[in-house]
């Protein structure tokens, strides 16, 4: 397992609902943590490891010895958003690329823990912008989609430069075309 990297066409694919929570899940979840925190970041989506499931893991302090602070969402739904703030964000798929995008200020969010528990949180600051930022990506979205036109006319070379990487990786063997992407993630779609 590793973190695929902007345009893998896992980050576009829109997830779908885990059914059933097992220990394919666990183990998947597991790792998720360890690649978040090789990474040195704070969340990290399912399809972020090209998996189409709809689950997300978050740990606000990006430390393993923080168990505590760990939080897995599965099927997670954001019920309620509320006011609006901008903020900087980053994303493990495009490492070292940020930008500020305008989120809820404030949200809940309803899911199932790793036990198949149901739970609801309400959250604000980071933990919201986290939530949303993960969420997005369950739906096929990144980040800079939710930035103002001027900031992504910034940014527009760096993600073509992702682009252009990608598709000579693919060029080069390295990587499967996207139709062989697209065809595992139909195969891999909780049943």
């Amino acid at each position: 397992m590793e973190i695929v990297l902007y345009p893998h066409p896992a980050l576009r694919w829109k997830s779908q609902p885990i059914r059933e929570i097992n220990d394919e899940v666990r183990n998947v979840v597991r790792q998720m943590f360890e690649l978040m925190y090789e990474a040195k970041g704070i969340g990290l989506a399912a399809n972020q490891v090209g998996l189409p499931w709809q689950l997300f893991v978050l740990n606000l302090t990006g430390d393993p010895t923080e168990k505590d602070e760990e939080h897995v969402f599965i099927n997670p739904e954001i019920v309620r958003r509320k006011g609006s703030e901008e903020g900087e964000e980053g994303c493990l798929s495009l490492p070292k690329l940020y930008g500020d995008v305008r989120r809820a200020a404030e949200i809940v969010v309803e899911g199932f823990d790793l036990d198949g528990q149901g739970f609801e949180m309400t959250l604000d600051d980071l933990a919201a912008r986290c939530v949303q930022h993960e969420f997005d990506h369950l739906q096929g979205i990144m980040f800079f989609e939710r930035m103002t036109d001027m900031a992504r006319k910034e940014i527009e070379p760096t993600i073509a430069d992702f682009v252009s990487h990608f598709r000579r990786q693919q060029e080069q063997g390295k990587v499967p075309s996207d139709a062989d992407i697209e065809t595992q993630l139909r195969q891999l779609q909780p049943k």
